[in-house]
């Protein structure tokens, strides 16, 4: 696992969820380009994290401004890839070593929920990918 260290920006945002939904963060990633916090939490904490109704995710959206989104951590790529794709229904997840040593994901969803699996203007897919880099170093991820 590569160690990250989170601003203080982050700190406060992880503190603030956790505060309102009561679910255990992991990390928190600030991705200013789709004004978005992508926080990842605790495995089974989606539910607390999400609230009745999105009732969480509403609240706290209402005071930080931006968007949130919500992925359920795993230490395992090929399982983080899934989560971090959800709700699209994931066949496959394949990791391809480039021989430039550069890593490449590439993900089998159900022809059904391609659109999901990319989102808006290819939202989900960059969600996967920054989430991926980030813990093990995933240069792209190919949705197919």
């Amino acid at each position: 696992m590569p160690e990250i260290k989170l601003t203080p920006d982050e700190m406060r945002y992880i503190a603030l969820f956790q505060d309102i939904t009561g679910a255990v963060v992991k990390d928190c990633i600030v991705d200013n380009n789709e004004n978005r916090i992508i926080f990842l939490v605790r495995p089974g904490d989606m539910g607390l994290a999400i609230g009745r109704n999105g009732i969480n995710i509403k609240r706290i959206k209402k005071i930080i401004g931006k968007n949130i989104e919500v992925v359920e951590y795993s230490d395992k790529l090929e399982e983080l890839a899934k989560n971090a794709l959800a709700p699209a229904r994931v066949r496959s997840v394949k990791v391809v070593p480039r021989h430039d040593g550069k890593k490449v994901v590439y993900v089998d969803v159900d022809p059904r929920d391609k659109g999901i699996a990319i989102g808006k203007a290819g939202r989900n897919v960059a969600r996967a990918r920054l989430i991926l880099k980030r813990y093990f170093d995933v240069h792209s991820v190919i949705v197919r």
